[in-house]
């Protein structure tokens, strides 16, 4: 037991030494791995949240189906809830429809609109819901074959498009995260390194005296697991403060801001794995990084 607390007293004290011998360069490679896994995360955040996006349309996903003029919607409504993927058909009446259209244009006399116009230009509709998001498109197709159906409408094409828009940030940020990994390892590795050259006349004193290469640069494999850990946990806190910001926001805006960000709420599983996943890369570039230096180190040594 005192052999172990010995060797956890002297590796990290060594850690120590050599984090405060790197100075300023210690910041540039936390600051380059908090750039990184800030980006990361909240690319990875984004990715999430537009997919709980479109989930959320997807769930609530229906077809509007405008029927032609002198068709009632009852008249209809049993043989499309009989057509398969349809899960619920809402009959629309034109008189509420028509009642509903001025309420929320804000005009109180009904009576009088109706007049203008010499009468109710609307015509029934039924709201269609389908069981499978990936059905919609066949149903719509079905329900324009149907005799007395004029119109069908949906937001698929809405929904392709976020799709399509979430696919290329992906691919963005792919690349950017990329570029910043190869630049954060880079950074770790001359700041491991620049501490090795440092401290080479111990290096040759705890060889002399039959040290091995093992024990000697284990202290420096842990300055840059400590590096990491330290940019992934300011990366954490900054992204913290984002989300509370955009937090504080929300109550001041629109009613169907709010709505939306009702699909963008990272689930539990998720707000678990987003810091998990913020250290393990952290971790694993000043591993990364520390490794490389100290390999290269080695190399020229012998």
């Amino acid at each position: 037991m005192l052999q172990v607390l010995t060797k956890s007293d002297y590796l990290l004290r060594e850690t120590l030494l050599g984090l405060k011998r790197g100075g300023w360069m210690n910041w540039a490679a936390v600051s380059t791995v908090t750039v990184l896994l800030f980006l990361f995360g909240v690319s990875l955040q984004a990715s999430w949240q537009v997919e709980g996006l479109l989930n959320q349309f997807g769930s609530q996903l229906e077809l509007s189906v405008y029927l032609d003029t002198g068709v009632q919607a009852a008249d209809l409504q049993a043989a499309v809830a009989a057509m398969p993927d349809v899960v619920a058909v809402t009959p629309l009446s034109k008189e509420v429809a028509w009642e509903n259209l001025i309420r929320e244009m804000g005009q109180s006399g009904l009576e009088g609109a109706t007049a203008q116009l010499s009468g109710n230009p609307l015509v029934d509709e039924l709201k269609v819901k389908a069981g499978r998001a990936e059905a919609v498109t066949g149903l719509a197709q079905q329900l324009r074959q149907v005799k007395g159906v004029d119109l069908v409408q949906y937001v698929d094409e809405a929904v392709q498009r976020i799709g399509q828009l979430n696919q290329g940030l992906s691919w963005l940020s792919l690349g950017l995260v990329t570029a910043l990994t190869l630049t954060a390892v880079t950074v770790t590795m001359t700041t491991i390194r620049l501490i090795v050259m440092a401290r080479r006349r111990e290096i040759e004193v705890m060889q002399l005296v039959g040290a091995t290469t093992t024990w000697i640069y284990l202290p420096f494999i842990l300055q840059g697991l400590v590096l990491g850990l330290v940019g992934a946990l300011i990366a954490w806190s900054l992204i913290l403060g984002v989300q509370s910001f955009l937090a504080r926001l929300l109550p001041q805006q629109s009613e169907f801001v709010k709505y939306l960000t009702g699909g963008l709420q990272l689930r539990p599983a998720q707000t678990l794995l987003l810091p998990l996943a913020l250290l393990t890369l952290g971790c694993s570039v000043g591993l990364l990084g520390s490794l490389l230096a100290v390999r290269r180190a080695a190399v020229q040594k012998n």
